[in-house]
């Protein structure tokens, strides 16, 4: 879609982000969509129905981005984050998607999950939401009076693992190479969407709850319709048309009108879906800026959309109900959690929904790996929790967690400390 003015083509894909992210929203609260919750039905008690409709949308995602890509509507080789990027950081996948896990078990919930829960009157809710936007808010930008962010203290311990690749890190571009990549996305695409949608309705249960059925289906579509929307945008440049980030890039050239604001970061404005770390990290520079229109985004609009969604629905179901924290060491578990998720989820370039869905459904590798350690992270996290509170003073740290990993098969059984019940 082609506009003449930077500014009307903002607020087109802000209204649109914040519309789907609404009814997105809406129906995580309705069907209780919660990617915590489905590691711990699947942990805690042998129940995959919200696992399965997690997977049902990454199939759902992966079908959407494979037409609008497939058909040229949308090219998702250029994103914001760079989910296909050459630059492959295998190692910060891997650990901050098991920071992100362990975080969001403490907390209660991934980012998406404590945006509806804001919206339903839970404010525990909201401070988890501070602490995670504003440990990744320096983790993206500098300290005040420096040029320092967070992410500099990690860096010496983990820029030795970073690959740069001949093309991109998707599954398509590995295994067909640059000049066969959308043929090979095509195929493969195909086949992982297969598998995906065979695990899903093999199960009785999934097929039979109409919640986890809706609750993936509109995750799904909703993560496409980000892509459609943010990648078909076009302004009219100086010479030529170009997307917004292209345009702010370029801003001087362009000579925007009067009432344009340049984003603070071209790359925000850029091809991209739903994700909700980073957009935290914005809606704290947005209030930290006194409500700066250089941070409305995609990402602030996406941010709003699912409280605003929440809420409505909460409202008019009369499930709205405020909620504070039973005691210190509730808060502490939750601080702590906030913590590790806004560190992490910047770290691992995302969050349960930014690369468990949105970045699995470019078939990114560093998607896939975060996606799994993020699984990993929640369900040892949860297992830990749960031996400690059956055997109290006997299951230590230690103990719990290698009788955790023996659960979880990632360690042979002759290791195991502690009974399993």
């Amino acid at each position: 879609m082609l506009f003449e003015s930077y500014t009307t083509a903002l607020w087109y894909l802000v209204g649109t982000s914040f519309v789907a992210a609404l009814v997105l929203g809406a129906v995580a609260n309705k069907t209780n969509f919660c990617t915590m919750g489905a590691v711990s039905d699947w942990v805690n008690m042998g129940d995959t129905g919200r696992f399965r409709s997690w997977m049902f949308a990454i199939a759902v995602a992966l079908v959407g981005a494979l037409v609008i890509e497939g058909t040229g509507l949308v090219d998702l080789d250029s994103t914001f984050p760079a989910y296909r990027g050459a630059n492959f950081i295998w190692l910060e996948n891997i650990i901050g998607g098991a920071m992100f896990g362990v975080g969001m078990s403490l907390a209660s919930g991934c980012t998406n999950k404590n945006l509806v829960r804001l919206g339903g009157g839970n404010l525990k809710s909201l401070v988890v939401l501070a602490i995670v936007g504003i440990a990744a808010y320096f983790m993206i930008f500098p300290f005040p009076g420096t040029d320092v962010t967070l992410m500099n203290f990690f860096l010496p311990l983990l820029s030795w693992s970073r690959v740069t690749l001949e093309g991109g890190q998707d599954l398509g571009s590995l295994i067909a190479g640059a000049d066969a990549a959308m043929t090979g996305r095509l195929v493969i695409g195909v086949i992982v969407a297969l598998a995906l949608l065979l695990f899903v309705v093999r199960s009785t249960d999934f097929r039979q709850n109409f919640d986890n059925i809706l609750g993936g289906l509109v995750v799904g579509l909703v993560v496409t319709a980000g892509w459609y929307f943010s990648g078909t945008i076009q302004v009219q440049g100086m010479f030529d048309s170009t997307n917004l980030a292209g345009f702010a890039a370029d801003w001087s050239m362009n000579s925007p009108g009067a009432d344009a604001v340049k984003p603070i970061r071209s790359a925000f404005v850029d091809t991209q879906s739903y994700t909700f770390v980073n957009p935290t990290a914005q809606a704290v520079g947005w209030v930290g800026s006194g409500f700066s229109k250089a941070f409305v985004t995609f990402g602030l609009a996406a941010f709003a959309g699912v409280i605003v969604g929440s809420f409505l629905y909460a409202i008019l179901s009369g499930t709205f109900r405020k909620e504070w924290f039973a005691s210190k060491g509730d808060f502490a578990n939750h601080a702590i959690g906030a913590v590790l998720m806004g560190i992490g989820g910047v770290m691992a370039l995302g969050c349960t929904i930014g690369q468990g869905v949105t970045g699995f459904s470019t078939l990114s590798v560093g998607s896939m790996l975060t996606f799994v350690s993020i699984v990993l992270g929640a369900a040892t996290t949860m297992k830990i929790q749960y031996y400690k509170m059956v055997y109290e003073e006997e299951a230590t740290f230690g103990r719990a967690l290698v009788t955790a990993l023996v659960d979880l098969k990632l360690l042979p059984p002759g290791l195991r400390k502690l009974e399993a019940i």
